[in-house]
């Protein structure tokens, strides 16, 4: 196990990760990859920097998936490329899945449905149970943090975007759950149903 602060500013990204799965499905060589991030600007981001960072993480969320799950997310429906993408973000991110096994489902069990910052900093406290080698984050790398996992679930639905953000159920795609249980991938259906 090992939590890290890789999920910094990394809300789902569809734009983004639609075209990242095509460069993947296409197989394109590092130097093309290079070539369609840094000179081409494929992502369309006003820095440089800011394109590598992204496609970066964007990439490894996708390469803990197969071809056949690039295909969804480049291809699906907006609902089901961002499941898609949800599926991709939990299994690449220890970080976010634990929290909807941990902190999520006990909310939805409790009937406290009420996201609030104190869910996030109690489950970071947590955490360093958990994993003692974890990285001593500041506060605000830490909130920094809950405020990309808040905006996750707002973006997959499971969050409502109100001013008392609440969670709610999420009703799946059958293609995306299908393809996690033909691949056994249970770890990621237990986190995204953490309602049940």
């Amino acid at each position: 196990m090992s939590y890290k602060a890789d999920i910094a500013g990394g809300s789902l990204k569809l734009y983004e990760s639609r075209i990242i799965a095509g460069l993947l499905l296409s197989d394109v060589s590092p130097k093309a990859w290079k070539t369609a991030i840094e000179v081409e600007n494929v992502l369309q981001k006003t820095s440089q920097g800011t394109a590598k960072r992204q496609a970066s993480l964007i990439r490894a969320r996708l390469v803990t998936m197969t071809s056949d799950h690039w295909l969804l997310v480049r291809d699906g429906s907006k609902p089901l490329a961002i499941q898609a993408n949800f599926a991709a973000a939990i299994a690449h991110s220890c970080l976010l899945r634990d929290f909807l096994v941990h902190t999520v489902r006990d909310c939805f069990r409790t009937g406290d449905l009420v996201l609030t910052r104190r869910h996030w900093r109690n489950y970071v406290e947590t955490c360093r149970e958990r994993d003692p080698d974890m990285t001593a984050w500041t506060q605000s790398t830490s909130d920094k943090l809950g405020d990309s996992v808040f905006q996750i679930l707002a973006e997959v639905g499971m969050l409502s975007e109100s001013s008392k953000p609440s969670l709610q159920v999420v009703h799946y795609q059958t293609e995306i759950m299908d393809y996690l249980r033909a691949r056994e991938r249970d770890e990621i259906v237990h986190a995204m149903q953490a309602f049940i």
